[in-house]
């Protein structure tokens, strides 16, 4: 018999199923996820019709200098998650700051003491869910965008699964991203207003004046690493080392996050 079961406690493996079963719980059980999801789902129904649109039109205008030529459905869902990724951010920094909005955090660690745990076990569940819901998204993506796109677009089976694999896995991170700001910056707001400052305003203002070294610079941000990999690019460096950039990025807030639960008061 273990020194655990002696003392009367659960072994560690076990309360670590605890607390994902609760978060799995409370994410699910409260209204915002739901209709975050489902904002989601309209922004990328909406965003990969537009873009579809956009890319035949180019194709029959009277101008020949901007044709696309054909264009592929994952083309269209990589660029379409520009504007679909906030839904997810809202969804995974939601995941904890509306308990510290609602003072429910209290509760939650008082169920689960280990902060640090409590912090893996919403990565996990944060994670799970953005996953998912990436896949449903590509699927709703390419389900608008192709049709639109006529002649001019192409989804051959592998690679449009593979791109829809791959904007799941973007989605994934950066709802894992978001999740570690929230814990460490406890606002909704001042989190949103990080994360559109490090996923685009930051990288856009360094690549503006397009000198090479501002370039390399903006290369290692979250949102334009994650572009490389979802579209596959060799240069200025391979799509795996775009996918450990960003997974990195969101390791190191997951980080700043138990940091910030550990040294502050709930």
């Amino acid at each position: 018999m273990s020194t655990s079961t002696i003392a009367g406690t659960r072994p560690a493996p076990a309360d670590f199923r605890g607390a994902v079963a609760a978060e799995w719980t409370k994410l699910f059980s409260v209204r915002t996820t739901w209709w975050t999801a489902l904002a989601g789902l309209v922004l990328m129904a909406a965003s990969a019709a537009q873009l579809a649109i956009y890319a035949a039109n180019d194709n029959t205008n009277d101008d020949p200098l901007d044709d696309r030529g054909i264009v592929t459905v994952g083309t269209v869902l990589i660029d379409s998650v520009e504007l679909t990724q906030y839904a997810v951010l809202a969804l995974g920094l939601l995941a904890i700051t509306a308990e510290f909005t609602s003072g429910t955090i209290r509760t939650t660690l008082q169920c689960t003491p280990s902060r640090g745990r409590v912090l893996l076990a919403k990565a996990v569940v944060t994670g799970a869910v953005t996953f998912v819901l990436g896949l449903l998204l590509g699927c709703v993506g390419a389900l608008a965008g192709r049709p639109l796109l006529g002649e001019w677009g192409s989804a051959p089976a592998a690679g449009t699964i593979g791109d829809i694999v791959a904007v799941a896995t973007y989605l994934a991170l950066v709802g894992v991203l978001a999740l570690g700001l929230g814990a460490a910056l406890r606002s909704a707001v001042l989190t949103l207003t990080v994360l559109f400052a490090t996923l685009m305003i930051v990288p856009l203002s360094l690549q503006e004046p397009d000198i090479a070294a501002l370039n390399r610079i903006a290369d290692v941000f979250p949102g334009v690493a994650g572009a490389h990999f979802m579209a596959g690019d060799t240069e200025p460096y391979p799509a795996a080392i775009g996918l450990l950039l960003l997974a990195g990025w969101a390791g190191a807030a997951l980080l700043l996050g138990r940091a910030a639960l550990r040294r502050r008061d709930a």
